[in-house]
């Protein structure tokens, strides 16, 4: 970035006041106090994304009343130069006081919210920097609400100042959200590390139990880099109706929950998963890193072809931890990755997409799907976690057991964040882990990373004598490559699988189906209705040519299908009875047998 200022300002002061005089309108207003400027103008920037979600989200488009005044109050000529500057006509002047209000009202773990009973702040969303001084301190002060009594946030408090928080650059403030209001906090000690959770929203969480539970995941990552980074950690937890979603940060998360779903196993040990996945990235992810990610440039996309090792290996290890941890057998997390298994072989777009490439375009097309992204994309996230666990086998195998993923991990870590101290290359990890292993993963990288082959489960899973079966496998069940919603009792098609009946025969999305094959096809809510479609379907069998009357945009149309089988797998992992010594070994080490 240039910036404005030339060096003409040395250690200025940057702070910020923060106050909700409407809460109940969903706003925050902002003042950010400059000193020591010795320029004519200065350039202040609001960020256009948040590290960890790969998505130009124009913040900008939230502020409002943005003015500026100097020190003795008078107002200064403000001009918008695009999107998300604003330029100061400062005049030499050096104190400059700017304000402007935010409003903030999109619930996720990535965005700002605000109303009567608390206030997050999303910080990338909410605070604007000096452009040219983003390595530069600032504080923060928080003005509550009335009725709002907690602050929670990863910031240091400034001593003998009232809610007021310090961060030694931007980076570290545009990492650190907060959260206001009236929160219910506990904490406890793991690790060596102090840890506090801040729950808004209600629930039937047990704190007792989840403290025991979060810590004994905290300590079982915190082994596999033998050491804990920070002092102190925060988890601000947001509890919905149906939440979900987290975003990981230097010294905090924030998460998603649903308020009533602590009790039930399933989700419980969905949320602890959560809680393992976004901790996990206090090393991967915030300290060991791609080098495109970090110092980030806030104005625009920063690119990676390494997300299926940032995000993907996180999502591996989110389960894997749960069961090193206990909370899953052997056989309930061989269950669990067997999900991971029926999205990516059930989905088109994974023999269109390399992972490199979903990795480079997640700006683009993760986090804006359409109808036709399960035909043309494939998950960082699902496919990466299938990687670390061929990877981790493969490792496991190479070695007889000595190694596996988890000392790739730490090398890494402690090559580039520690001693380095910079973000590694694609090479530079594949040449660690193929130090670690002794091997050449040349070919995993051409066929798996780089290219769309497909993945040989049994091969690789046959290192620790299990093998993988398809339940549907040779079944010739016929079907029409659809999925159909219902909208005021029409039938309408909602997405077309890639090679299927409809997609060769030419349905699309958005055609209403009428009828098929000369019998009513309703589309009515009423639940002994809504499978006319897959009865019928269900009657023929592969082959069967079938007329289909459709509306499309208004217009009546007849369109001739030929059932193709239903591709889709059901998987599950068996062991191998016959199971050498070697393959248990490495069994043993990767289940914690």
């Amino acid at each position: 970035m240039i910036s404005s200022f030339n060096g003409l300002i040395a250690q200025p002061g940057i702070s910020f006041q923060i106050s909700f005089t409407e809460p109940q309108a969903h706003y925050a207003d902002v003042e950010m106090q400059i000193s020591g400027n010795k320029s004519d103008f200065i350039d202040l920037k609001m960020p256009v994304w948040a590290p960890g979600s790969y998505l130009v989200r124009e913040f900008a488009k939230n502020v409002e009343g943005f003015y500026a005044k100097g020190a003795d109050n008078a107002p200064l000529k403000v001009q918008k130069l695009d999107k998300n500057t604003w330029r100061i006509a400062t005049k030499g002047k050096e104190g400059i006081k700017a304000g402007y209000r935010v409003y903030a009202f999109e619930i996720s773990v990535r965005t700002s919210f605000i109303d009567e009973s608390h206030a997050f702040l999303s910080p990338t969303g909410i605070f604007m920097y000096v452009d040219g001084l983003i390595n530069q301190p600032a504080t923060v002060s928080i003005n509550p609400h009335v009725d709002w009594k907690k602050i929670s946030t990863g910031l240091d408090p400034v001593k003998g100042k009232k809610n007021t928080f310090y961060a030694e650059n931007f980076d570290v403030l545009y990492d650190s959200p907060i959260e206001v209001g009236n929160q219910d906090v506990f904490e406890f000690e793991a690790a060596g590390v102090k840890h506090e959770v801040a729950m808004y929203g209600g629930g039937n969480y047990d704190k007792e139990k989840l403290s025991a539970d979060m810590a004994l995941i905290i300590e079982t990552e915190t082994d596999i880099f033998k050491e804990n980074p920070n002092k102190r950690y925060v988890f601000i937890v947001h509890n919905f109706q149906n939440g979900g979603g987290g975003l990981e940060h230097l010294n905090s998360t924030v998460l998603g929950a649903s308020r009533l779903g602590y009790k039930s196993e399933k989700s419980y040990k969905g949320f602890l998963g959560l809680v393992a996945h976004e901790y996990f990235h206090l090393w991967n992810v915030k300290r060991l890193r791609p080098q495109a990610l970090g110092p980030f440039d806030y104005d625009t996309e920063n690119y990676t072809t390494d997300l299926w090792i940032a995000e993907g290996f996180t999502a591996y290890y989110d389960n894997l931890m749960l069961r090193r941890a206990e909370f899953y057998s052997p056989e309930k997390y061989l269950e669990v990755l067997c999900e991971d298994i029926k999205v990516v072989e059930n989905q088109p777009g994974s023999k269109i997409q390399p992972v490199s490439e979903s990795s480079f375009d997640a700006w683009i097309k993760y986090y804006r799907p359409n109808e036709n992204s399960k035909n043309s994309t494939i998950s960082y996230y699902n496919k990466g976690a299938l990687l670390g666990m061929i990877l981790d086998l493969e490792i496991l195998n190479a070695t007889k057991a000595a190694k596996g993923l988890d000392d790739v991990m730490k090398a890494m870590y402690d090559e580039y964040y520690i001693r380095q101290k910079r973000g590694y290359t694609g090479d530079e990890f594949k040449a660690m882990a193929e130090k670690i292993a002794g091997i050449s993963l040349d070919n995993f990288y051409r066929d798996y990373v780089h290219g769309t082959s497909p993945l040989n489960y049994n091969v690789h899973l046959g290192h620790a004598g299990l093998n993988l079966v398809n339940e549907n496998a040779g079944s010739n069940v016929p079907s029409l490559g659809i999925t159909a919603s219902q909208k005021e009792g029409k039938l309408i098609v909602s997405s077309v699988t890639r090679g299927g009946s409809a997609w060769i025969g030419g349905l699309s999305v958005n055609d209403e189906i009428i009828a098929v094959d000369g019998y009513r096809v309703n589309g009515t809510t009423d639940a002994l209705r809504t499978t006319d479609l897959d009865k019928i379907i269900a009657s023929g069998k592969v082959g069967d040519k079938i007329s289909v009357i459709i509306s499309r945009d208004g217009l009546l149309k007849t369109i001739e299908l030929t059932l193709t089988p239903d591709t889709n797998g059901k998987f599950r992992i068996e062991a191998d009875k016959n199971a050498t010594a070697e393959q248990l070994a490495v069994r043993k080490k990767w289940l914690k047998l």
